[in-house]
């Protein structure tokens, strides 16, 4: 036998072997492609009360996560509500303890930077001045200037500090009220829950206060509404104004439209509160709704744009490009306006 056909004869049981082998995989990869696609988790619904109010949550899951969503909002209240005489909250307000917790600390500390950040607008020390004018747990006379300037003396962001664990008060007097803030921070904390469980697609909303991650149950971003800004002190009515097509953000809208009453003299008190002045707003905006990175950072800045006008918000914008926002507001002439960023004009719907 020649050496040629030596060669011939291995090079002949080298693909002996290894035909099957190709076949095979051929084989495999043909019946993987026309196989069934790897399991998607169906989408869960899930809502419940909290912080007053309700929330809801559509995520895609195997299983529904209602007990840890619950469990994960309670600890937010029994930290910051005003209004759970055993949060961390109350009894810092009551003056039974400066002790704080984790989650007080989180969020005093990004009210703090938000205040800043908003020339003061944004104040969690306001609280007396919307109680006495009958937004909080008491409805009597209103104050007269006296009684506004007296209150403004323990008013004051800076005038509340954290020092290691504890909370320090300048003036026992001072009340501290999270709700501008607390829904949103709840948002955040589900969403942290979400994403610690591995899920790529979800909504939660907390009185209007929203996260949005991935895609909704169609394969599209989510179509999320802002209303218009009718007068309805009931709530009932939800006129939309514009949808906006989100994902991968936080979206959060304060408005005066329905939080509002006439007092004895006629005139509309809204419950945004210049911290500066101590007076209800005045100003032209109607609703703020704000688009951005967190929910807690939302939340408060769609309070303090309600409480400086559209002229000082619009300054404040141009130092944050992280933060979008949708204003509405009333011209001179009594009519409805838009204002929005640029970078949300491709997401109004």
């Amino acid at each position: 036998m020649g050496t040629s056909d030596i060669s011939k004869n291995h090079t002949n049981r080298k693909w002996n072997w290894r035909l099957p082998f190709l076949l095979f995989l051929i084989i495999a990869s043909v019946a993987i492609i026309k196989g069934k696609q790897p399991h998607e988790a169906p989408f869960q619904k899930s809502e419940g009360m909290i912080f007053g109010t309700v929330w809801h949550a559509t995520y895609q899951s195997d299983s529904t996560l209602y007990d840890e969503i619950m469990h994960t909002l309670g600890r937010v209240d029994g930290s910051l509500s005003m209004f759970n005489p055993n949060s961390t909250l109350s009894l810092i307000n009551a003056n039974q303890s400066q002790e704080t917790d984790s989650l007080l600390r989180i969020v005093f500390t990004q009210a703090q930077q938000i205040s800043k950040a908003t020339d003061g607008y944004f104040d969690i020390t306001v609280a007396p001045l919307v109680n006495a004018w009958g937004f909080g747990f008491k409805n009597g006379a209103l104050p007269d200037s006296a009684q506004v300037d007296s209150m403004l003396q323990f008013v004051g962001w800076e005038k509340a500090t954290l020092k290691d664990d504890l909370l320090i008060k300048d003036d026992e007097r001072m009340v501290l009220d999270l709700s501008a803030i607390a829904k949103g921070f709840g948002v955040d904390q589900v969403a942290s829950l979400f994403n610690q469980k591995g899920i790529r697609n979800y909504m939660i909303e907390i009185g209007g206060e929203i996260v949005v991650k991935g895609k909704n149950p169609k394969g599209e971003d989510w179509n999320i509404g802002v209303n218009k800004p009718i007068e309805d002190s009931t709530s009932t009515n939800h006129e939309i104004q514009s949808v906006l097509a989100l994902t991968d953000c936080a979206m959060a809208t304060s408005g005066n439209y329905r939080n509002y009453y006439i007092d004895k003299s006629g005139r509309k008190l809204a419950h945004t509160i210049n911290p500066h002045t101590g007076y209800p707003v005045q100003h032209s905006i109607l609703s703020s709704t704000v688009i951005a990175p967190t929910c807690t950072m939302a939340d408060a800045f769609a309070t303090s744009f309600m409480a400086m006008g559209l002229e000082h918000a619009q300054k404040v914008l141009a130092e944050h490009p992280e933060i979008q926002v949708y204003f509405i507001y009333s011209d001179d002439e009594g009519n409805m306006q838009t204002w929005y960023s640029k970078g949300l004009e491709s997401l109004i719907k």
